[in-house]
């Protein structure tokens, strides 16, 4: 998969550093002195309620946080885990939200390395509610053009400078997302955004040791690898979910994640994000059962996430920014 290409125009630069400008200027505004802190400090989002409990379970339990700084109205609870400094904090539910709250967590907080440890939608058809899944890239399937259909009904009116690059789902037509990153000059077309080959190989490393999961009567899998995708769209349609598979053979499908990925790419901050299944994105016969399983399977993801905090040294930098 060819991640990045470079594009040019004047008018895709100008409309991009406005949609992310991926800390180019606030840097310089950093208020918190943890931001000049040399020692890692490990974000561990989460999007709403079922994920913040889990996380906070996993990573505080009966503990108080050491201290609690409030950041846009947002609680961030800052706690030692593992040897490590963690700040635990919610996204936000959806793509602008987790932009944001990622931004600032960045220039604001000093985070160094983020994770992101919540629930998904499955995509992949080999995957069942309680699986946990870290994929190597993310992916946004809602960045879309979309066009009325030809006269004679025989497929679409393309405005003249659109070149078709993924399968279309009905008048919906994917495209990358256009975004610049800190320290380049280039506004670059990015079809997804890679997780932190490190982190990944932590992960890998501590998978192995961890007690098995259950759900519902099955042994839940943890898999490292593959394609996340995200947009700001709750997706509980068969068609769209099959579709969504064959374009980007993707492992499971949120709201957050790629947002979270963007803005880490674009500032050059590692990341690795752990989603477990709480459905099947559509894929189920019936009433979705996602509120019913949330609460219990996000504790899987947080779970994954703190092996992964185990395996990296204590106060020692995971990764090199």
């Amino acid at each position: 998969m060819n991640a990045v290409r470079s594009i040019g125009p004047l008018l895709q630069v100008t409309t991009l550093v406005l949609f992310i400008a991926g800390g180019c200027s606030t840097r310089s505004g950093q208020s918190d002195s943890h931001a000049h802190h040399q020692a890692p400090l490990y974000a561990i989002f989460s999007a709403f309620g079922p994920e913040t409990r889990a996380n906070e379970g996993t990573f505080m339990g009966d503990r108080p946080p050491e201290r609690v700084r409030r950041v846009n109205g947002v609680p961030c609870h800052f706690v030692r885990y593992a040897g490590h400094d963690l700040v635990l904090l919610p996204s936000g539910v959806s793509m602008v939200n987790a932009a944001m709250t990622t931004q600032w967590a960045i220039d604001r907080l000093g985070v160094t390395t983020v994770f992101f440890a919540g629930v998904a939608g499955g995509i992949n058809p080999s995957h069942g509610v309680g699986d946990v899944v870290i994929p190597e890239r993310w992916a946004v399937h809602a960045e879309a053009a979309y066009f009325n259909p030809q006269p004679d009904g025989k497929g679409y009116r393309f405005d003249s400078g659109f070149q078709q690059k993924y399968e279309n789902f009905g008048f919906i037509f994917p495209v990358d997302v256009q975004v610049i990153r800190e320290g380049d000059s280039m506004v670059h077309a990015v079809d997804s955004f890679p997780a932190d080959p490190r982190l990944l190989a932590f992960a890998r490393r501590a998978v192995p040791g961890l007690p098995g999961f259950t759900y519902a009567g099955r042994e839940c899998r943890i898999e490292v690898g593959g394609t996340g995708i995200s947009g700001s769209v709750f997706c509980d349609n068969r068609a769209y979910r099959e579709w969504a598979f064959r374009v980007w053979h993707a492992e499971c499908l949120d709201m957050e994640s790629a947002a979270v990925a963007q803005v880490c790419w674009a500032n050059h901050v590692p990341f690795v994000i752990a989603r477990s299944l709480s459905d099947l994105a559509g894929g189920q016969e019936g009433q979705n059962p996602e509120a019913v399983n949330e609460p219990i399977v996000a504790r899987h993801a947080s779970e994954v996430v703190a092996a992964i905090l185990r395996a990296i040294p204590p106060d020692s930098p995971a990764v090199e920014r």
